[in-house]
């Protein structure tokens, strides 16, 4: 994660907890509804990309796909523009990783095969429960579970390497399924896990305190207080560190629950480290062209 790019700014999955729904008010948007429906496109992102690649300065790093908004949204299918990306990856032999909860990946499974063949990519899916009534609610437009759980087997079974972000653990929403989502996962073929406890950073506290009590009232209070117990009391964190981990009782009870969970159900399995030499020849080779 040295690097990331994003097609796409926005994203119509609408998940609630999202922390880059705050990016959109960079370009005069609200982080609720317009995050949701004013999709910005980068219609040149994968010229962009090929002249960065070829740049004599640059050294191959792992460029990831998303790490802000989910590169497969469903504008995606209209635009292909994530697929032209890919191809430019291939072409130049450069290493890339892509974070997604869409099955839209499978669509181009003829170029990561290939990517593969080189070891040049790593496919990281998103999960954060196992119950399609808890799905539907935070995260109303993606891909179903079980959908997700075969996009996992049939990237496994191409030779696509898979780690899985049970991210974010949202303490008494999906925290008690931590081990269940591991062992889900793992059957399914990934080869690691990763996780983020939930924080609720600039307009996504008011965004999810309204949805929680519209959504959950019963559980609104309880949920918001342990979110704030993990987070030195209040709602959003910002200390490197520990924003993404957490801290206190319930911080560390998620975090060991990980532990436990990566010890039993990917105890022997890692992910493999992405090859950079190919880029570099490939580079050495068209400048002898000239």
């Amino acid at each position: 994660m040295t690097y990331s790019m994003n097609v796409y700014q926005g994203c119509e999955h609408g998940c609630v907890y999202c922390y880059a729904r705050n990016s959109h008010e960079y370009w005069g948007y609200s982080a609720g509804l317009d995050f949701e429906r004013k999709i910005l496109v980068k219609h040149n992102a994968p010229i962009l990309l090929e002249n960065h690649l070829s740049k004599k300065s640059w050294k191959a790093q792992t460029i990831v796909m998303s790490g802000n908004t989910d590169c497969y949204q469903p504008v995606e299918k209209k635009l292909r523009i994530t697929r032209k990306c890919l191809e430019v990856f291939l072409n130049c032999r450069h290493p890339v990783g892509i974070i997604t909860k869409n099955s839209l990946i499978l669509r181009d499974l003829d170029l990561l095969k290939q990517l593969a063949k080189y070891n040049l990519i790593a496919v990281n899916i998103s999960i954060t429960t196992l119950s399609e009534e808890t799905r539907r609610i935070l995260e109303p437009r993606t891909t179903a579970i079980k959908r997700r759980l075969m996009v996992i087997r049939e990237l496994t079974d191409c030779g696509i390497p898979v780690n899985v972000m049970l991210a974010p653990i949202i303490p008494s929403i999906n925290s008690h399924e931590i081990l269940p989502m591991a062992r889900a996962v793992s059957e399914a073929g990934a080869l690691g896990i990763g996780h983020t406890i939930v924080r609720l950073n600039g307009a996504i506290g008011e965004i999810f305190k309204d949805w929680i009590k519209m959504t959950m009232p019963a559980r609104a209070d309880k949920v918001l207080n342990q979110i704030a117990e993990c987070h030195g009391g209040k709602l959003n964190d910002n200390r490197f560190g520990t924003r993404m981990r957490g801290e206190g009782k319930i911080a560390q009870q998620i975090n060991d629950l990980m532990k436990l969970a990566t010890l039993k159900y990917f105890n022997g399995k890692f992910m493999p480290e992405l090859d950079t030499s190919f880029h570099q020849n490939h580079k050495t080779n068209q400048l002898r062209l000239f």
